[in-house]
């Protein structure tokens, strides 16, 4: 079995004015709503290690099934059936994982309307730019959704198949690579997804710098 996630790489909170004032200009409203937007993420991090956390959990229970002889067919039940729920609890944090990019994604797309009133073109290009990669990574947030949820399905049925008593080892050995092949799917996606997030924050950075906002810390 293929490990799910790679750790994720999170979207900058930590912005802060250090110089300049805008006094309600455009720019300073793009750094309100980039605030917003970040804080519409802190389910989705939060979640990082509770999610990895039950995925090296299953593959436990996926280890010590595959060891299991025909003889140990009611442990093997009893194995899937937990395997099963974990499946149920990551369903779950990925609902809530999508739900807060989704209010992200719709708090981000207020910026459209501000960036139009940018009068000095070159920071107008700066925040061009950061919006169009912004939006490639809350798009590459979707496709990595879609294939983890479809992972989870093929997870669900395997276990299903470890319960079958007449279960037939091409069969088994034919959903494992559904399964593996789905997980490259993920694994493809999340580091699409963690590098779009480390080029947004990039060109956060090369709007902040243009506007005369300042990064605080960009490590924290």
């Amino acid at each position: 079995m293929l490990k799910r996630f790679g750790p994720f790489v999170i979207l900058l909170l930590s912005l802060v004015i250090l110089t300049g004032c805008f006094n309600g200009s455009p720019e300073e409203r793009i750094h309100k709503i980039l605030e917003k937007t970040a804080e519409k993420e802190s389910d989705f991090t939060e979640n990082q290690e509770p999610l990895n956390d039950l995925e090296k959990k299953e593959k436990e229970k996926y280890e010590k099934i595959i060891k299991l002889g025909l003889d140990d067919y009611e442990q093997i039940v009893e194995l899937s059936d937990e395997a099963t729920k974990n499946i149920d609890e990551r369903e779950k944090i990925i609902e809530k994982e999508q739900s807060s990019m989704q209010s992200s994604k719709e708090q981000f797309n207020q910026i459209d309307e501000q960036i139009g009133k940018i009068e000095d073109e070159k920071i107008k290009k700066e925040a061009t730019e950061m919006k169009k990669i912004m939006s490639e990574r809350y798009s590459t947030y979707d496709d990595l959704y879609d294939a983890y949820q479809q992972s989870l399905a093929y997870d669900r049925e395997l276990y299903e198949l470890f319960k079958k008593e007449d279960l037939k080892m091409d069969e088994l050995q034919v959903q494992i690579e559904k399964i593996n092949t789905s997980y490259t799917k993920v694994l493809k996606a999340n580091e699409e997804f963690n590098a779009l997030t480390e080029k947004s924050n990039q060109k956060k950075e090369s709007f902040y710098d243009s506007s005369g906002i300042e990064m605080a810390d960009s490590t924290k």
